[in-house]
């Protein structure tokens, strides 16, 4: 089978049996992924492009915050469907939108009187995010690692305040993390409400990090985080005997 066909069954499982509505980018990231790349993902084609991910004198730092996550499933099935509506809502006036990845920032700002506050700052993540994907091609491609830390900073903040999938824990810990030395950008990611952040750490400064940072979670919080330095690697593969 293909790496788009493995994780296309793979999301199967995720909506029909756990019945969490997932779409397909995390599929896909473990099935098709190569090193020292990052994957942008049309998820509507399921076309991929392989974009350099050099981070040089910089590490990916993932905290898990040890926060459970009894929300996670709940709210992403109500952030979907508060989307589809939306997007009913836009297709009203705009019928070239068949998701919201047709729809741009200036549509959207043109439409807010259409919709409910709540639904359109769902939307604007949304829009905004693909916005911020597209940004980081270019900015990676670059080699503009500043530039590409503030993306990060943003893409928190949208899902902080506009989807509204964060959480206390992982506040603190993304606020911890920008005010450190070396450090680039900060934010959640998965589903949200507990779970892990990601910390773009310029590499000198990567132990005392990883040391300090469940210390002054744990005084603060009374949680445990672990700390790990990531890189890029190959998705998931059949290795030889």
């Amino acid at each position: 089978m293909s790496r788009s066909e493995i994780a296309l069954l793979c999301q199967r499982a995720e909506n029909k049996f756990i019945g969490v509505n997932s779409g397909i980018m995390d599929q896909m990231a473990v099935a098709a992924c190569q090193k020292d790349h990052a994957l942008l993902l049309d998820c509507r084609s399921l076309e991929m492009r392989q974009v350099p991910f050099q981070l040089d004198n910089y590490s990916i730092v993932v905290t898990d915050s040890g926060a459970p996550r009894e929300l996670a499933s709940s709210a992403y099935n109500e952030r979907r469907a508060q989307c589809e509506e939306g997007l009913a809502i836009l297709q009203k006036t705009l019928p070239h939108a068949k998701s919201l990845r047709d729809v741009s920032l200036d549509e959207l700002s043109a439409h807010r009187s259409e919709l409910p506050d709540v639904i359109f700052r769902r939307l604007r993540h949304v829009v905004s995010e693909i916005a911020r994907a597209q940004d980081a091609v270019r900015v990676l491609e670059s080699g503009d690692l500043q530039t590409f830390g503030s993306l990060i900073n943003e893409s928190h903040h949208s899902l902080r305040d506009d989807y509204e999938v964060s959480s206390f824990e992982l506040n603190w810990l993304t606020n911890w993390a920008r005010a450190q030395p070396g450090v680039l950008g900060s934010r959640m990611t998965g589903a949200g409400f507990g779970g892990c952040t990601v910390s773009l750490v310029g590499k000198s400064e990567v132990q005392s990090f990883m040391k300090n940072q469940p210390v002054e979670y744990s005084n603060a919080t009374g949680r445990r985080a672990r700390c790990w330095e990531c890189e890029a690697a190959q998705g998931a593969q059949v290795l030889p005997n």
